[in-house]
């Protein structure tokens, strides 16, 4: 009987025949060619199928499962439970992987056993359709490429782009793979490997063209509105740092604070103050909470430091600020957005 092959390719399709060639072509031309590819045909009423079919017919590393609407969550765990492979490698049905994408993420994988997932450099396309707010994200995203530097990064966002995701099976199985939750099922997953002890990395080339366009599903569906990823964000900080039940400053009074501070109450987490440089803002009151200059935010005890604020600048000025006060991040503070 053959050996499995140790990598499998999860690919979950609905409605992608426009640009499906393409992405099959970028797998094909994979300079790492030992693999296998699960695609999950997830009630397409285009030429999906029969594109997925014939592909299947001219390369047995090829299986194609056909399934009732799910979503991504139910086609990717219908994947996941047919992959065969120790590592298993996102692709999405309009993106395109450079030649040396999977033996990079392969090479990293098999020399980091700590690791769970490594992503890689990412590039939106076409330019001329991108807009300003998605290229702000692909250079931040693009920035840590360290484990260390990543889980600095991951209460601000999702620090490694799903369709780039290469994954220790093993690993994503301990936590029970993807769940639906009404929030991003990527940033879920990322949350509970670190939560669970494991690492992130990335290579650092860019080796994933990621597709953009108005209708992404990022851009179109509720579960990846800026609440929702609060919701998720807000979630998996209360469960990672039991110490925020003795309450919390938030570093920045303006509304990113301020939905934070709500996503907290939800959680039962009390917000003891606002830290704020800003001199008109500096003693009022929010949600019954003082605004504190920073001596006297810094001065408080007892209290667990978060920074939420948008910039990057202005994140990394914080960071200076709490480090240099002694605090430690990810055990006395936390970045966020």
């Amino acid at each position: 009987m053959p050996a499995s092959p140790p990598v499998s390719v999860l690919l979950p399709v609905r409605d992608g025949d426009e640009h499906l060639p393409e992405a099959i072509a970028s797998i094909e031309e994979q300079s790492f060619a030992d693999f296998e590819v699960v695609a999950v045909d997830d009630g397409s009423t285009d030429g999906t199928y029969e594109i997925l079919s014939a592909w299947a017919s001219r390369d047995e590393r090829v299986h194609v499962l056909k399934a009732a609407p799910t979503g991504i969550v139910g086609a990717l765990e219908q994947a996941r439970a047919d992959a065969k492979g120790r590592y298993l490698a996102r692709m999405d049905a309009d993106d395109i992987s450079e030649p040396n994408r999977f033996q990079a993420q392969f090479d990293l994988l098999e020399a980091r056993q700590d690791l769970a997932i490594v992503g890689c450099g990412v590039e939106y396309f076409p330019r001329d359709s991108v807009r300003d707010g998605a290229l702000r994200y692909e250079a931040w995203m693009n920035t840590p490429i360290t484990p260390h530097d990543i889980e600095r990064e991951i209460f601000v966002e999702c620090p490694l782009a799903h369709p780039a995701f290469f994954m220790r099976a093993s690993a994503v199985a301990e936590v029970d793979g993807y769940r639906d939750l009404g929030w991003p099922e990527d940033y879920d997953l990322v949350l509970r490997l670190w939560r669970a002890g494991w690492g992130l990395g990335k290579v650092p080339e860019l080796l994933l063209r990621w597709r953009e366009g108005p209708n992404r599903l990022s851009r179109i569906d509720p579960r990846y509105a800026p609440d929702a990823f609060r919701r998720c964000r807000v979630h998996h900080l209360v469960r990672s740092f039991p110490s925020l039940s003795g309450g919390v400053v938030i570093w920045g009074a303006g509304p990113v604070g301020k939905s934070l501070s709500r996503a907290l109450a939800e959680e039962g987490v009390p917000v003891r103050a606002f830290a704020e440089v800003n001199p008109r803002k500096i003693g009022q009151e929010i949600h019954d909470a003082p605004v504190l200059d920073t001596a006297q935010s810094l001065a408080m005890t007892g209290v667990f430091h978060l920074g939420s604020v948008g910039q990057k600048g202005v994140r990394e000025q914080l960071r200076d600020i709490l480090s240099g006060a002694g605090l430690e991040e990810l055990k006395n503070f936390v970045l966020m957005a």
